[in-house]
C-alpha cells in the first residue's frame, strides 16, 4: 500500500476515474434494460460493446484516412464516429434479441435456456469478429488531437476526458428523459412492472422488448466506439469492460437506470483509487471485489428498485 502515491496523484485518480465510469455506465445501462425488462442478464453485451468500436472504427477510417482533423471538423468526426458506434451496437442487439432470445421467449423455455443462448450468441460474435476483422488491435484514426485542455489542482483534463463527459451526459440525459416522458418509456416501464397487465392494455410485448435491446445497444456501442478511441479496436476487447459494467449495474441496483449511472460513476472511482493505493495491478481485484462486497451486504444495489418503479 502506497497512502503518499494515493495522495500526491488524487485528483488525477479521481479525473481517470470519472471517465472510466462514464463508460461503464453506458454499458451497464444496456444489462438494466434488459434485466428491468426480461429479468435476464444479456451475456453478449461485451460483444454488442465491440461492435460498436469496430463500426466506429470502419467509419472514421473510411472517412479520415491520414488526414488531421482540427476544429469543427473534429466534433463532426467525434459525432459521426458515436453515431456509427451506437448504430453498430443498436444493430447487433436487435438481432441478439430475435435470434437467440425471442425464439425462447414465444416457446415459454426455461430461463437456463436463455443464459446458454446468450453465452453462445457471445462466443459466436466474438470468434467471428476475430475471425473477419483480425486478431490484432487497429487504432481509430483520431478525430481530434488529444490534449490538455484545462487542469483541476495539478490534474490535466485533456481532449479525450472532455469528449467522453460530454457525450455521455448527453446520452444518460436523453435516455433518461426517453424513459420518463415517452410512450416507448411508458411502454417500457409498464412491462417491466407487470408485463401480464401490460399486454392485456395494448402493449405490443414483442416490440418493446426489442425496442429495449435496440436502446441498451445503442449506449453500449456509442460506449465500445469511446473506449476504442483509447485503447485501439481487437475483437477480445469487450469481456472486461462489460463485466465491470456488469459489477457497475449490480451496484448501483440491477433494473434501476439512475442506479447504473451512479454505480457506473462511483465503480470508476473507487477502482482507481484503488489502483493508486494498491498498484495498478490490484485494480481489477477492488472491482470485483465490490461485486462480492454488495451481494453480500446489500444484494439489491445502493438504490436496488426495479425499472417499472424506479424510472
Amino acid at each position: 500500500m502506497c497512502f503518499s502515491c494515493f495522495t500526491q496523484n488524487f485528483w488525477n485518480l479521481l479525473v481517470l476515474g470519472l471517465a472510466d465510469g462514464f463508460l461503464y455506465a453506458l454499458v451497464a445501462i444496456g444489462y438494466t434494460l434488459v434485466y428491468g425488462v426480461l429479468q435476464l442478464i444479456n451475456f453478449a453485451h461485451s460483444e454488442v460493446f465491440m461492435s460498436g468500436a469496430f463500426a466506429g472504427y470502419f467509419i472514421l477510417n473510411g472517412l479520415i484516412g491520414t488526414g488531421s482533423p482540427h476544429g469543427l471538423s473534429s466534433v463532426a468526426y467525434v459525432v459521426i464516429g458515436i453515431a456509427g458506434g451506437a448504430c453498430g451496437g443498436g444493430v447487433i442487439a436487435f438481432l441478439l434479441e430475435r435470434v437467440a432470445y425471442r425464439p425462447l421467449r414465444r416457446r415459454h423455455a426455461p430461463r437456463l435456456a436463455f443464459l446458454i443462448s446468450a453465452i453462445g450468441a457471445s462466443f459466436f460474435l466474438y470468434n467471428l469478429a476475430g475471425k473477419e476483422f483480425g486478431r490484432d488491435a487497429v487504432e481509430i484514426p483520431a478525430p481530434f488531437t488529444n490534449g490538455p485542455v484545462f487542469s483541476i489542482f495539478g490534474a490535466q483534463v485533456t481532449t479525450y476526458y472532455i469528449v467522453i463527459a460530454v457525450s455521455a451526459i448527453a446520452m444518460l440525459v436523453i435516455l433518461d428523459r426517453v424513459v420518463a416522458g415517452t410512450r416507448l418509456g411508458k411502454g417500457l416501464r409498464a412491462v417491466a412492472q407487470d408485463a401480464e397487465t401490460a399486454s392485456l392494455m395494448g402493449v405490443n410485448i414483442d416490440r418493446v422488448v426489442s425496442q429495449t435491446f435496440v436502446l441498451g445497444g445503442l449506449l453500449g456501442g456509442a460506449a465500445g466506439f469511446l473506449f476504442g478511441l483509447n485503447t485501439g479496436v481487437v475483437y477480445t476487447m469487450g469481456f472486461t469492460p462489460a463485466l465491470k459494467a456488469f459489477t457497475a449495474a449490480v451496484l448501483g441496483g440491477i433494473g434501476n437506470l439512475r442506479g447504473a449511472m451512479v454505480g457506473g460513476l462511483l465503480l470508476g472511482v473507487v477502482e482507481n483509487f484503488g489502483a493508486g493505493l494498491f498498484g495498478t495491478q490490484w485494480r481489477d481485484v477492488v472491482s470485483f471485489g465490490i461485486l462480492v462486497l454488495v451481494l453480500l451486504v446489500r444484494p439489491t444495489g445502493l438504490l436496488g428498485e426495479r425499472l417499472g418503479r424506479s424510472a
